[in-house]
């Protein structure tokens, strides 16, 4: 882990030209928003008090340019802190980069993460069937789906077919349908950053990472920025049923979002995220090793779309939000013996990288075992208010 928390590792590939924000945890003050620098972290408390207001200038990447800030900490020393398991509370490290915005996601927005969750439904949550279950789906329902756009005639005619061979799933009404599935990820100040532990659920026996793209929305539906992602998830518990989505999807520490959020401005914006190939890679205590890729290019629907899905005329959020894009990476190597898959080991290490946002890296354990979420809206609301940072 601490290998995965050095500058050159953490930091974009460009960070010279890169507008990097983000939260520190310092004792005594609470959550405070930064920027990040090569050399430091610097303070933007009295430019905004928090990541949401921040996101509403016009121009966020301008306005922390100008503003500068105190220098708080060096950067490698905050992130070698930021380490689940080596924290000094003396000294500050990196939270999740965003507080008061909504976190939401798009499921299903890749052909082969798509047909995984058809496998899932299928399979009912059961990692052992799964591979003649996806043996038996492509068979019918083919692989090569990624040229149909959403909500097109030609997917209308191909949901007909399907459904006069009783294959059409409810994955598929959302993969190649008009509507994007646009779900709540985690809750407000619930996501955890890069270096902590995420959760998965104890009950839990197939499970995985999803490396994402995350983009950082204003009030106005306007897209500020852009942050890696890792929306963990319990295969088996959705595979069950649709109506254990938010048991599969929110638990304890199952939302990592980080290192930083990079403003979109003229070096960096919507067509870089568009351009973006993101790799992954989980290593375990068991000497297991596996990689992973996801590749926006590849997406079936715009994220401009998928933005325009999840906040407008008919669904607001005052404080902005995060949005998950969702991905194409759905594991299928075989961990514990022929056919069963992959699924995490407590212990595993799992990093989300691409070279102009940076490395996002998280341990994982049991949800019931990690640091509990105890630091919510309330609370960052008295740590501001006693610094003086509210109007």
């Amino acid at each position: 882990m601490h290998h995965h928390l050095r500058p050159e590792a953490v930091l974009p590939e460009d960070h010279e030209d890169a507008v990097l924000i983000g939260r520190v945890w310092q004792e005594g003050l609470g959550a405070v928003l930064v920027q990040v620098r090569a050399d430091g972290v610097y303070d933007l408390s009295r430019l905004d008090p928090t990541c949401s207001a921040l996101l509403e200038h016009d121009d966020p990447a301008a306005a922390v340019r100008e503003h500068g800030g105190e220098r708080i900490a060096d950067t490698a020393a905050v992130l070698a802190n930021s380490a689940w398991d080596a924290r000094d509370p003396a000294l500050p490290w990196l939270l999740a980069p965003c507080d008061l915005q909504a976190v939401k996601a798009a499921g299903v927005t890749f052909v082969a993460s798509m047909l995984e969750r058809v496998i899932e439904e299928q399979a009912r949550g059961d990692a052992g069937r799964a591979e003649a279950v996806r043996r038996a789906v492509v068979g019918v329902i083919g692989d090569n789906l990624a040229s149909i756009r959403p909500g097109s005639d030609e997917a209308m005619r191909l949901k007909e077919v399907l459904i006069a061979q009783g294959a059409w799933s409810q994955y598929l009404e959302v993969g190649i349908g008009p509507d994007a599935e646009i779900f709540t990820k985690s809750q407000p100040l619930s996501a955890v950053g890069t270096g902590a532990e995420v959760g998965i659920h104890p009950g839990s026996a197939w499970n995985n990472p999803e490396p994402e793209v995350v983009l950082a929305i204003d009030s106005n539906g306007r897209v500020k920025g852009a942050a890696l992602g890792n929306d963990v998830n319990l295969r088996d518990f959705e595979g069950r049923s649709a109506l254990l989505l938010g048991k599969a999807k929110d638990n304890n520490g199952s939302c990592a979002i980080g290192p930083f959020i990079r403003l979109f401005d003229g070096q960096f914006g919507i067509d870089d995220v568009r351009r973006t190939d993101l790799s992954m890679r989980v290593t375990g205590e068991d000497g297991f090793a596996m990689d992973g890729a996801s590749s926006l290019t590849k997406i079936s629907r715009d994220p401009l779309d998928l933005a325009g899905q999840a906040i407008g005329k008919n669904h607001q959020y005052p404080d902005g939000l995060v949005l998950f894009l969702g991905t194409m990476f759905a594991p299928t190597q075989d961990r514990n013996g022929p056919g069963q898959g992959f699924t995490h080991a407590i212990g595993d290490v799992v990093t989300v990288a691409t070279p102009r946002l940076g490395l996002l890296a998280n341990r994982v354990n049991h949800c019931d075992k990690i640091a509990p979420w105890t630091y919510g809206a309330g609370a960052l609301m008295r740590d501001l208010g006693r610094r003086g940072l509210l109007a």
